[in-house]
């Protein structure tokens, strides 16, 4: 994929495969049986399915760094780095609307918005606030119902409970469906998560909660506020069913939650999925510095070799299957060769469906700002004698 030298961190910039990371990636997902079956079921168009949902991920990010550098915007909260723990997870659901699972997530996994059905102009509009994005320009914090996504708020680790509710919906009514949701690693230090976790433990409900550890939370190492390695015993703790998963590897993500969602869908939930990743930059825009004196060059640089998109990308141009048109198997340099003009005709496509996404949302800004009255509609308190007159 393109390189945006003023945009992605540093050490994307300039990078190329590790051959001995790309053959790590494909044994990850050959080492478990079960997961194997999972990825070998994926048809040529799932595998770029995927790709493209991380492509969209890494471009959707890159249009909001552009917006911050140009002074559209005055910062972003950013996925570069983790777009696999996002993407995978939503790919493994049932996206069916109203009617299919329904995700959780927080704004780091913007991705799953787009994912699930709703546009990158509207995720890029409520940014900028305008009368037609997702909350009519009072909340960049978004979500879409008739997608199947459930808005996030700023108090991390609040929507675990939330998830709780839909998946004792699901399972009072007796329903195939899912709930799915992520917990950082800094969230798992609130109180409401570990209640939410022993909840749908005890009444075994369908969710996937998928533990996200990128290392840091908001400015804090990750040793500084756990003791212990990793969360690996959190489902023993909780007497749920843990799986722990590369972050990094997409199709890693993809198996372990088709695996957690059929568990959950034979009345075996919860499942726990720990995801190990890394945020390739600050908790947000304004503070990579920062970021960058906080945590240890040599994490920035052995995540950096490990870049989800690029992996993936390597992974499909070198892999066994080709991805369009009948290649004989032997013939591997050719199949390469074609498996790579593939996915650049797929970056190329993204490129321009994000690109115009950003066009429309900034024609939003110019034509479509929220009216006045537009502060007092779909609330909850109607305004007192007080502020009519006013």
């Amino acid at each position: 994929m393109r390189r945006y030298a003023a945009y992605d961190p540093p050490e994307y910039v300039g990078w190329k495969p590790d051959s001995e990371l790309v053959e790590e990636y494909g044994r990850r997902v050959e080492a478990d049986p079960a997961r194997r079956l999972e990825v070998e079921a994926l048809t040529a168009d799932g595998l770029l399915d995927l790709y493209r949902g991380l492509l969209r991920f890494r471009l959707h990010d890159i249009a909001l760094q552009r917006w911050v550098k140009q002074g559209v915007i005055s910062k972003a909260w950013l996925g570069t780095g983790e777009e696999a723990v996002t993407i995978g997870a939503v790919h493994a659901l049932r996206r069916e609307g109203p009617n299919g699972d329904v995700v959780g997530p927080m704004i780091r996994n913007a991705g799953a918005c787009h994912e699930m059905g709703m546009s990158v102009a509207d995720m890029l509009r409520s940014y900028l606030a305008t009368g037609d994005s997702p909350a009519h320009g009072k909340d960049l914090h978004i979500g879409d119902l008739e997608h199947g996504i459930v808005a996030p708020i700023s108090m991390v680790g609040s929507l675990a409970a939330v998830m709780n509710g839909y998946a004792l919906a699901f399972k009072r009514r007796d329903e195939p469906r899912v709930a799915l949701t992520w917990v950082g690693d800094g969230a798992t230090k609130h109180g409401e998560v570990h209640e939410a976790l022993n909840f749908a433990a005890v009444l075994r409900l369908p969710v996937v909660f998928i533990l996200q550890n990128n290392q840091v939370a908001l400015g804090t190492r990750l040793a500084q506020y756990h003791l212990a390695p990793d969360f690996s015993d959190w489902g023993r703790a909780y007497g749920a069913t843990l799986l722990r998963v590369d972050g990094n590897n997409v199709l890693d993500v993809y198996a372990a939650c088709r695996l957690a969602g059929a568990r959950c869908r034979k009345g075996r939930g919860p499942v726990f999925v720990e995801a190990d990743t890394f945020r390739m930059g600050g908790h947000a825009t304004h503070d990579v510095r920062e970021a960058r004196r906080t945590l240890d060059a040599s994490l920035f640089e052995r995540w950096g070799r490990r870049d989800p998109v690029g992996l993936f990308e390597e992974y499909l141009a070198r892999g066994r299957r080709a991805l369009d048109g009948p290649i004989p198997v032997a013939d591997d340099a050719g199949r390469a060769a074609r498996n790579r003009q593939t996915l650049l005709r797929v970056e190329e496509e993204i490129i321009r469906e994000v690109d115009a996404a950003a066009d429309m949302a900034l024609a939003s800004r110019r034509d479509r700002m929220p009216a006045p009255d537009e502060t007092v509609r779909d609330v909850y308190a109607t305004p007192c004698e007080e502020m009519r007159k006013t």
